[in-house]
């Protein structure tokens, strides 16, 4: 507050205009933690579940709206960051879908449907894995009601028809066995494709294409989720059918291969470990077709990888072709899958964000995918495990026979 000065006038006048500053300064500090209190106030009062850590209102993202008429005609779908945010959001509903599962929520309390229902989307199929009842995946589909009772009467140019959104590992007693369970299936095989969520997915996003065509449909997932994506667009692209594949974390086959590489006394563990999981015949079922021989493929498929530095589990996507460490050798060796070689180029864009040094669970989070500060580098290099992922589309192989049930 600001006070004035008396030259002239009575004695004690400048003491007296002092205190009547310092008395309305005290009147705006009272005012101000009165309003404080009331917002407060209006804070307790709201339902639980809008106040939930969770809460779309209170994690989400701040600079995502509906779309309009302006967003309409120049489509924000066609803003790569837009499109990032947004497809992040849907794969934290798959998320929420369980928890709200798990935690008994109504459909007044769920916190799921708030993380589609912004964007017009609605969900038109849950994935659930048959061994717990657990929902890991969901199609989001545009939701032409929703769209028109807002009188917006398109569909935004760009943005798909249908999303499949993958979940991650999730650290809740109901679901942990399994997931942990397809985590270590990969890391032991380098494949998920064992797994009953990959024939799940695999069956709903060939669905989602049948109806919609591959150029309106995208498939997304974060971590577990993001390596089921990564197999499932990859099996639906030997067949030359392209989808839109958004990888966020995906993990890295190189974990496995540095596992495999450190002493005997890891390699007793790891003896172990494998011998827990189904055997490799069952984790190598072949739920995809290969292209005939001598079919040349025309297009490419171009996943987008979102990785951090910082995160162990997905990093080592960001190391350069020609690196020539055992890590490298040992992709070389035991890729079962990729194998073949080819001097074709293969294709991906791989979004790298740098915080500088953070934590793991920060790193590898989802939420960071959607801030606003977010800077994200398009790594122009050729990755070496991308290239160990992909090179085998564009390698001419006979379609292999079954080798045995889907786990």
């Amino acid at each position: 507050m600001q006070s004035w000065k008396i030259v002239s006038g009575r004695e004690g006048a400048e003491e007296e205009v002092i205190g009547i500053g310092g008395e309305l300064m005290a009147k705006g500090i009272v005012e101000e933690r009165l309003e404080n209190l009331q917002v407060a106030k209006v804070e307790a009062e709201k339902p639980e579940h809008h106040r939930h850590p969770y809460a779309f209102n209170v994690s989400g993202p701040r600079n995502v709206s509906s779309p309009n008429w302006r967003q309409i005609i120049s489509s924000s779908w066609k803003d790569g960051n837009y499109r990032r945010t947004v497809i992040a959001c849907f794969i934290q509903a798959v998320y929420l879908l369980e928890l709200d599962r798990q935690e008994n929520r109504t459909e007044e309390t769920s916190l799921a449907p708030n993380w589609w229902k912004p964007f017009k989307y609605k969900v038109t199929q849950t994935l659930v894995d048959e061994r717990d009842g657990s929902i890991f995946g969901a199609v989001f589909e545009w939701d032409r009601s929703a769209a028109l009772s807002d009188f917006i009467l398109m569909r935004p140019s760009g943005a798909p028809r249908a999303v499949l959104a993958l979940r991650g590992t999730l650290l809740k007693s109901p679901t942990i066995r399994r997931d942990i369970e397809d985590d270590l299936r990969f890391l032991a095989w380098e494949s998920l494709k064992g797994s009953v969520r990959f024939s799940t997915a695999l069956e709903a996003l060939k669905m989602a294409v049948d109806r919609y065509g591959s150029c309106n449909v995208c498939i997304a997932g974060h971590s577990l989720g993001a390596g089921f994506a990564l197999q499932v667009g990859k099996t639906l692209a030997k067949q030359g059918v392209f989808v839109e594949t958004h990888l966020f974390n995906p993990p890295s086959v190189s974990l496995a291969m540095s596992l495999r590489t450190i002493g005997e006394k890891a390699g007793f563990v790891w003896r172990r470990f494998k011998s827990m999981l189904p055997s490799s015949a069952d984790a190598q079922t072949n739920c995809e077709v290969m292209p005939a021989s001598g079919t040349k493929m025309c297009g490419k498929w171009v996943p987008h990888l979102y990785v951090n530095n910082s995160d162990y589990i997905c990093c080592y996507y960001n190391e350069p072709q020609g690196t020539s460490d055992l890590r490298a050798k040992a992709v070389t060796a035991s890729n079962k899958e990729n194998a073949n070689p080819s001097h074709d180029p293969v294709a991906a864009k791989l979004f790298v964000l740098s915080k500088g040094k953070q934590k793991f669970l920060e790193a590898h989070g989802l939420e960071q995918w959607w801030s606003d500060d977010l800077e994200l580098q398009l790594t122009l290099h050729n990755s070496k495990l991308i290239s160990s992922q992909l090179k085998s589309l564009y390698t001419n192989q006979p379609a292999p026979a079954p080798l045995g049930k889907v786990q």
